[in-house]
This record gives C-alpha cells, structure tokens and sequence, in this order.
C-alpha cells in the first residue's frame, strides 16, 4: 500500500537482511558492513579466514514520527551464537574445535557491535538529549552479554541499575537497553533448546527514553530452536517473536 520500505544492500550468504517498514518516509543514512577503523580483522575459521566486514550490513535512517521532528534510527543482526563448523556441520563430538568455533564467533559478534556503536556515536555527536537515536535488532544474546553491553556506552545507569534516576556526565553519550522493562514481564523473543531468551533488544538515547510509554514482545507460541538443527524451514512459523515499544511524541 502506501508504506514506506528501506532495506539493506548487503544480505548475508543465504540472503537475510535487515530492513525498515513505517507508515512515515525514511531517509537512508547508512548501510554499513565495514569494521571501523583500529579495529582488526578476526579470524572465522580454523583455516585462517579473516574478515573485516560484519556478515549483515546496519542500515540507518531518520524518520519522523511527527511533523517537524526526527529520529535517527539503526537496525542490526548481529552474528548468531549457533556455530558451523567446518564441512556446514552444525554439531561435532571434537569439544576443542567446538571451543575454537565458538571463539570466533565471539570474535566476530563483539567486532559487529562494536561497528554498530561507532554508528550510534556518530548519530548521538555527544548529545543523547538532543539528537534521538534508537538502535535495534537481533543482537543474538542477552541483556548482560558482553558483546551487548559494548552498545551501551558508559556503564553504571542501565535500567534498574542503582545510578538509573540519576543524571551524570555519562548520560549524553548512553544508550539504555529496554530490555528490563521486557523482563519483569517474563517476555522472552526465542526458545532455545527449551530455555526462554531476550536476544532482540530495543535501545534508546536520552531524548527517546522518557517517550517510552510501553514496552513488550508479541504472543507467538514460538518453536524451540537447537544448537544441532539451527534453521526452520522457510515456511515453517519464526522462531523469533517481535520486541515492540510505544513512543509518545
């Protein structure tokens, strides 16, 4: 109908790629792949491969939900914790080489998010308040997870944090993960192997978080996923269920 689209140019090898869909226009900032600079290539593969590029491009827009007012917003996907081993096996009994592989893929997911921060910096110019950024996606782990909590900034005033209702030096620069909002709600986005997950995140720059009105994950019953059988056939309902958040402007 009279949606608007924005989508990345840069899919990963079995097509998948991240993209935007909003009753408003977009205007496309960004679509990124390549690491930024002082950051080296990391290693993928027991044979030595490198890369210096994430495996799906972060595209940026700006949008406006009101007349008069923008928003600059990102969305990612960022390296799955589901491991491959050579050969396209997605199991092993080498518990070496299970460790090795999932080492790179750490290697690899902290190198995406640190790509996806040096976005969000250059999107905030040292000023949360007063330039809105949202930055969002499958991040593929956790609230706490390291390669997470790389996108946050300066640490100490997460929601639910002791220094949360405080203001300090750090604010202009922070993003703040809703997450806990989701949480205390029991919400979750995937199923893996029986355990329920947030692994798809919604953060939020100063200027965005006090417009947080709601926030919350669809009703899917979703399907377990397992580290041996990691892709669902293309027919078959997502193993992910949405991350939703109202914004009031």
């Amino acid at each position: 109908g009279d949606w608007h689209t924005a989508l990345s140019k840069h899919a990963d090898r079995r097509g998948i790629r991240v993209g935007f869909l909003s009753r408003r226009p977009l205007t496309v900032t960004e679509d990124r792949t390549a690491f930024p600079e002082h950051l080296p290539r990391v290693q993928v593969e027991d044979d030595g491969t490198t890369i210096k590029r994430m495996g799906r491009g972060a595209l940026a827009v700006r949008w406006s939900p009101v007349a008069g007012h923008s928003v600059d917003v990102v969305v990612c996907h960022l390296k799955s914790k589901l491991l491959t081993f050579p050969g396209n096996r997605h199991s092993t009994d080498d518990e070496e080489l299970r460790a090795r592989y999932g080492a790179y893929a750490l290697y690899r997911r902290a190198a995406e998010a640190v790509t996806l921060r040096a976005m969000a910096d250059r999107l905030l110019q040292g000023d949360g308040a007063a330039h809105e950024v949202i930055v969002m996606g499958d991040l593929n782990d956790e609230f706490e997870a390291a390669t997470t909590q790389i996108l946050y900034g300066p640490p100490g005033s997460q929601i639910g944090t002791g220094g949360f209702r405080d203001t300090d030096l750090g604010d202009p620069r922070r993003l703040w993960n809703l997450a806990p909002h989701v949480l205390e709600k029991g919400g979750f986005s995937r199923v893996f192997e029986g355990q329920k997950e947030l692994i798809d995140h919604i953060l939020v720059s100063r200027g965005v978080l006090d417009r947080v009105e709601k926030v919350f994950t669809g009703h899917e019953r979703l399907p377990t996923v397992e580290e041996a059988r990691p892709a669902a056939a293309h027919d078959s309902p997502s193993d992910h269920a949405p991350v939703l958040a109202e914004l009031v402007y």
